[in-house]
Order: structure tokens, then sequence, then C-alpha cells
């Protein structure tokens, strides 16, 4: 008789029952909410502040180059000492000092200080020593002869019109955005398998450790236990990953709408205001709006399902197997190493080979290597990959997965039953042949 369906009812109930599970389901998202919320009101804060800065330029060199905003304030002073300067920006609760000597023009650059009570912020820092660089240059060039408006007519820019030979346009950005995909699709797939993998493996070790086991396999062939637990756990997951997205979006909205927080208020807005206003921004924009248009979107989304799926359920196998080869989590540690190393493989190429080149030799083996492909391919999709190619992956991946079903039965048929030694490589080799 079949008794899958109960295991796996059994094991989903036991799980979304449990009261760290249903604790977690809902404190995961407050906190999360929590702390996005606390960012963004600090981020708010910290962005109304307004600095008033001092300048005391005794050679008249930065005369027009520092501009005020709505954040920052210049305040120039004249005909005074440095130690008046410094008295009266201290009167005046000034951000700081900023104290170019008068010294000629080759040599000024080493002698600029400014003085404050704090010590600056980084950012604040660069900003100010960018402008100043530009404008000492200027200063030299002039100084030199040479014509600015010349200079400022002859700067072009130049975008590549990318286009394919069936004249779809992209851009460079749209690579990182088409990786970007792949990147969280690895992620989520790294993250299930860490989280509800290692819910498994516990699980599987409870009930061993407990005697438990021995009663329920009289009844029940082991193969339907390990695929029930692994099943059942894998819809908690997927449960709970639900009402985590469900969950996260009341809560940002009744922040957003109860407490005030604007999400959206973030230093990188006025940033995108500026590249609105840019020519060269705006062309980049047209290229990630033309290649998100461009991606195959069903594709990715079926591709993700499959992949995915596939992809934890060959991972989850394994951690079943550890789980019923020891006797606690302590032992575990000589086995889940190997289990991660082929995924943090993956990443490493996904990163560093199919960006650069998405069709090359090492990112189509890559995508083929089962243990890998979950990543690797879902990186490489939207680039553009032949459905044969992703066909046979998951195909491939697939037959890996009934395989190591098979192997991992039969580790569990042995290990479940097993207590009071610690299980070698070599052992789990000898109960194969059992």
């Amino acid at each position: 008789m079949n008794h899958l369906p109960l295991i796996i009812k059994r094991e989903y109930l036991a799980k979304v029952k449990n009261k760290s599970f249903i604790l977690m389901t809902f404190l995961t998202p407050l906190i999360m909410v929590g702390l996005i919320t606390l960012v963004t009101y600090l981020t708010s804060v910290n962005n109304e502040k307004v600095r008033t800065i001092s300048v005391l330029d005794q050679a008249g060199f930065l005369k027009g180059a520092l501009v005020s905003n709505d954040y920052t304030i210049y305040h120039y002073l004249e005909s005074m000492d440095l130690e008046t300067a410094k008295t009266l920006s201290n009167q005046n609760n000034s951000y700081g000092l900023l104290y170019i000597p008068n010294h000629p023009l080759d040599s000024v650059s080493t002698h600029i200080k400014f003085l404050s009570e704090e010590a600056p912020s980084l950012t604040f820092v660069t900003g100010l020593e960018s402008k100043i660089e530009i404008r000492l240059k200027e200063l030299k060039l002039e100084k030199a002869g040479v014509d600015l408006s010349k200079i400022k007519a002859a700067k072009t820019y130049v975008n590549l019109n990318q286009q394919s030979y069936e004249g779809v346009k992209t851009s460079k950005s749209g690579s990182f955005m088409k990786l970007g995909f792949g990147v969280l699709s690895g992620y989520l797939l790294f993250m299930f398998i860490i989280i509800y993998g290692n819910l498994i493996m516990r699980s599987v070790i409870e009930e061993k450790t407990s005697r438990i086991i021995e009663i329920i396999v009289s009844s029940v062939k082991p193969i339907q236990l390990m695929l029930g637990k692994i099943f059942g756990t894998s819809l908690a997951g997927i449960t709970q990953f639900a009402l985590w997205i469900v969950l996260l979006g009341l809560l940002m909205t009744a922040a957003s709408f109860f407490l005030g927080v604007d999400f959206s208020a973030t230093p990188q807005n006025d940033m995108m205001t500026e590249a609105l206003n840019n020519q060269a921004a705006n062309s980049e924009i047209q290229g990630l709006i033309n290649d998100f248009r461009g991606l195959p979107i069903f594709n990715l989304i079926i591709a993700f399902i499959l992949f995915f799926a596939g992809g934890y359920l060959l991972y989850s196998s394994l951690y079943a197997a550890i789980g019923a080869a020891v006797d606690n989590e302590t032992d575990t540690q000589q086995f889940i190493l190997p289990v991660i190393m082929p995924l943090i493989l993956a990443f490493y190429v996904g990163f560093f080979t199919v960006l650069e080149d998405p069709h090359g030799s090492i990112s189509i083996v890559f995508s083929y290597i089962p243990f890998t492909s979950p990543i690797v391919m879902l990186m490489r999709i939207p680039f553009g990959v032949p459905l044969w190619e992703q066909l046979l992956s998951l195909t491939v991946l697939v037959i890996t997965f009934v395989i190591t079903v098979w192997v991992a039965a039969k580790i569990y048929r042995v290990g479940i039953l097993m207590y009071g030694k610690k299980p070698s490589y070599r052992d789990l080799v000898k109960w194969l042949k059992y």
C-alpha cells in the first residue's frame, strides 16, 4: 500500500502546527519591516541635516566653485586670519572650516586644510576633494593658455548602440539586470536548501534518536518515508514563504499608512532624478527598458520553477540521507560541507564566468552538471539559451535526482537503524551494498 500521501500530510501538518514554525512565520516579517522602517527613518533624518561650511580662501582660487544646495551651505569668510576664522566658525556652529592659504597654484593643493570639531564623513570629504581638484585643474589649464570652453565642447559621450543581428537593441547595463535574475534565483534556492534541508535533516535525527522510526519503518518503506519528509517539509516551506510575502506587503502598507513612513524616500531618488535629466543616463535607462522587454519572461518563470524544484529536491534527499546516517547534529558537519560546496561553486561560476561569457565552454559545462545547473542555467537563460539545451540540462537534473534518491534511500534504510557509532564515508559505501 502506498503510504506516501499520508506521510506527506503528516509531515506538513506537523511542521505548520509547530509553535516555533508559527512564531517564525509571523515574527520574521515583523522584524524585517521594523528594521526597514528604522533604516528608512534614520536615512530620512540624516538626509535632512543641513551642513554649513565656512570657507577661508586667502588665495581666491575657489571663488564660484563651491555652490550651496539644500543640504550644504558654503559661507565665505574674507579679510581675516586663520585663528579668527576658527573662532567665528566655531561660534556659528559650522560643520567645519575649509582653509585655502595664499600659496602659488602649483603648490597650494598640499596646504589645503579642513578643520572641524568632529571627523567629517567620508562621503563629504570625497565630494569636497573632487570639487577642489576640478577647480584647481581648470585654473592650471587657464594658466597654461588652454581655452576651457574648447575642452568642454570637445567632451563626447559614446554609448555603443548594441543590437543583435535581428535588430534587437540591448545595453551594457542590461547584462547586470539579466545576471540579477540568476543571482536572485540562486540566492532563493540556496536559502531554501539551507533552511529547509536542515529542517528535514533535524526531523530525521529527532525521530531516529527517539526510536519512533523503528515503529514507522515496520509498516512503511524507507524510501516512502524519506520522500514523504522531503515533500511534506517542502510544502511547509512554500507555505511559509507565501505567508512571508503576504505579511511583508501588508505590514509595509500599514507602516506607510499609519506611521507615515515613505519607503521610497532614499538618497538614490535624488540620483535617479538627476539621471532622468541627463542625456547619457536617459540612453542607459532606455536600453534597460528595451532589455527588460526583450527578456523571455514566460521561459524564465517556467525555468525558475522547474530548476528550483529539481535543485531543491536533489539536495534535500542528500540532507535526509545525512540525517539518517548520524545520531546528532554535531556529526553532520563532515557530510554537509561536500553538499554545500557545489552550490558555492555555482555562484562563483555565475558571477565570474556567466556574466563575462554566458555561452562559453565553462558556462555551458556547469549548466549541465546537475549539482550546479539549477543556478548556472538560470543565470544563462536571460542571455538567450536554446530550448533544447534547457531541456537537456533539466533532463540530466531529473535523472540525477532519481539516482540520488535511490542512493539516499539505501543509506536511509540502513542508517535509521544504526546507533552509537559515528559513520564514515567508508561505512556509507558499505551500506549501499546491503
